[in-house]
């Protein structure tokens, strides 16, 4: 008798799991659909209080925002960016940051900690003599012309 009862309860144990999951599995489709049908809705309101103003096209039905939406995923994609990678796999943006392409640059960028002495001693003297170099030259190319 005392083996049966475990049995039962083992039993009821896996049923109430499975009924769990299955009411889980249930509700998710339920709310992905209402989801689904709100975003149409959204988009369909959006196109008819932006796109008549905008560009002077006509209002769309509830049915016709669903082809426009659905046309969009098709032609933009799902979303999800590729979310099913293992923590193993190395993606795109982790070779790029592990790349050391930048290196250079961050060597130079040590040094413009040093931009605003120059600027003070030397820039502004350098930059005049410049511009009087320039003035020289557009000066002697409009004399010769």
């Amino acid at each position: 008798m005392e083996h049966t009862k475990e049995f039962e309860k083992a039993v009821e144990k896996k049923v109430e799991s499975t009924v769990k999951k299955v009411v889980k599995v249930i509700a998710m489709v339920i709310l992905a659909i209402i989801v689904f049908l709100l975003a149409n809705y959204l988009l369909m309101r959006l196109w008819n209080w932006l796109m008549p103003d905008i560009f002077g096209v006509g209002t769309v039905t509830y049915w016709q925002a669903l082809g426009i939406f659905i046309i969009a995923k098709l032609l933009f994609g799902f979303g999800g960016g590729g979310g099913g990678k293992s923590k193993g796999s190395s993606s795109h943006r982790t070779k790029i940051k592990s790349s050391n392409k930048c290196t250079p640059w961050r060597r130079d960028f040590d040094e413009w900690k040093h931009y605003d002495q120059f600027w003070k001693e030397e820039g502004e003297e350098a930059f005049k003599t410049y511009v009087e170099k320039i003035k020289n030259e557009n000066h002697d190319t409009s004399e010769e012309k």
